[in-house]
């Protein structure tokens, strides 16, 4: 893990009184923070870390589906044997408290996400961790999904050993 992001994790880890709690963000809360959501819980479980995610919307007034979950999302936990349990029941949008309950903050995709963070949460944006993954504009979810596992599989290495090693 690099250093910054280091210092990123273990300072929110300090911020916050509810241990365990990672927050991704995204615009509807629809598919990638969903996927992320999902896929972190599951194996977080899996490696016996005591630490969960949630994530929410940063712009759901541009959500314009009325489903729950996107297909895609529903499709790929499917095929990796991940409950849909595993993310909350529907898109919610974020709140200051979301951000005051988290010890670590990451966003899907920088050059969507900064600009809403800077408008609606300014005190927290320099706070996030922003990733660089394409929404269905710009990215079929056969090539965003698996980035984000890549991401996930990263930061739980990277969040097991942070726990593990808090002085370094």
């Amino acid at each position: 893990m690099t250093g910054r992001r280091y210092g990123l994790v273990w300072r929110l880890k300090t911020m916050s009184s509810k241990p365990g709690q990672i927050l991704f963000l995204c615009t509807g809360n629809f598919y990638r923070s969903r996927f992320a959501e999902a896929l972190f819980n599951f194996e977080a479980e899996q490696r016996g870390l005591g630490v969960r995610a949630f994530s929410r919307a940063l712009g759901l007034e541009q959500l314009d589906s009325q489903d729950p979950l996107s297909p895609f999302t529903k499709e790929v936990l499917g095929k990796l044997g991940i409950a849909l349990t595993y993310t909350q029941e529907r898109p919610q949008a974020a709140t200051e408290e979301d951000f005051q309950s988290a010890r670590a903050l990451y966003a899907l995709k920088e050059a969507e996400h900064r600009p809403l963070m800077r408008q609606k949460f300014p005190a927290w944006e320099s706070l996030v961790e922003y990733w660089h993954i394409a929404d269905l504009d710009a990215a079929q979810p056969e090539e965003a999904l698996p980035q984000i596992a890549e991401k996930i599989s990263a930061l739980l290495a990277g969040f097991g050993s942070c726990e593990e090693s808090p002085s370094r």
